[in-house]
């Protein structure tokens, strides 16, 4: 009877259950979350290995933001007798070329570069008053030391797409140019090997065709390369896809139409055809975009 009457030990894992249940909160409880833009999708995207997950808003929100003017070139040299008017459309003479850039700066424009424009186009972010992007296709030599060089008289940068197939060849970038571009603030992007159809790719060509370039183009310069211009300007959704698979920010094509779909991997651009005037320029600009 003595034992009977003693008082029971107290349960210890109990005891702990119930430390347990008063200091931490429970697991279903809703902490105050705020809400997320009516515009915005629920699932983030993670944008690059290099980034945080973000969230993508809809792409009617990043189509109904204004364009951004983005120029397009390619050779910077004079004509030469062989060159057909074809040709011409992408072959800018270098006094053409000079004083296209002098006229964006007399008229007060300022460079931007694509991560402000990506920001832009996710979040509505300010930009410079009167953005411009100026863009590079095909590794061209002159793209460096004429191009570079005279957007640097006015504090201009701009975005080189570089096809590796080309570096170190007579009359293209060395791999030493594109590092230092690179090292003085302009952005280098992936242009492919060499240059072929992205529509036509099997597996093995989008290894061979962009994961490599783009690795090689990351140990040139140090930095990740997030965007990639098509060649022709030329796309399908699967090419979106694989390059989204790839983790890479956005694309640029050319004039088409963007995708309703997928904007960010549709970017318009405008070729600046060698014969155009600074008026052609100033009013093409204006209608395009």
């Amino acid at each position: 009877m003595k034992n009977l009457l003693k008082t029971p030990k107290p349960n210890l894992v109990f005891i702990l259950f119930i430390l347990v249940l008063f200091f931490f909160p429970n697991c279903n409880s809703n902490p105050t979350i705020a809400p997320l833009p009516d515009a915005a999708i629920t699932n983030p995207v993670a944008v690059n290995a290099s980034l945080v997950s973000v969230v993508i808003p809809q792409a009617s929100v990043i189509l109904n933001r204004p364009q951004i003017p983005i120029l397009c070139y390619h050779q910077i040299r004079n004509w030469s007798p062989s060159d057909s008017k074809k040709a011409k459309d992408y072959i800018v003479p270098v006094d053409n070329f000079r004083q296209q850039m002098k006229a964006l700066a007399d008229d007060g424009y300022h460079t931007i570069l694509p991560d402000q424009l990506y920001n832009y186009l996710l979040t509505g972010s300010a930009l410079p008053s009167k953005p411009i992007m100026i863009t590079f296709d095909d590794t061209r030599m002159e793209q460096y030391t004429i191009g570079s060089e005279e957007m640097n008289k006015y504090g201009f940068k701009g975005v080189f797409f570089i096809m590796t197939v080309a570096l170190d060849k007579p009359g293209y970038m060395t791999r030493e140019d594109v590092k230092q571009l690179a090292n003085e603030g302009d952005v280098i992007g992936s242009h492919t090997w060499d240059h072929s159809n992205v529509k036509k790719y099997n597996f093995e060509d989008w290894v061979k065709q962009v994961d490599k370039p783009s690795q090689e183009l990351g140990k040139i310069t140090g930095k990740p390369i997030k965007y990639f211009a098509y060649p022709f300007g030329l796309w399908d959704k699967k090419a979106v896809n694989e390059l989204k698979q790839r983790g890479f920010t956005a694309a640029f094509q050319l004039s088409e139409k963007r995708d309703q779909e997928d904007p960010l991997f549709t970017i318009r651009r405008m070729i600046v055809p060698g014969e155009w005037s600074i008026a052609t320029l100033r009013r093409m600009m204006s209608q395009d975009f």
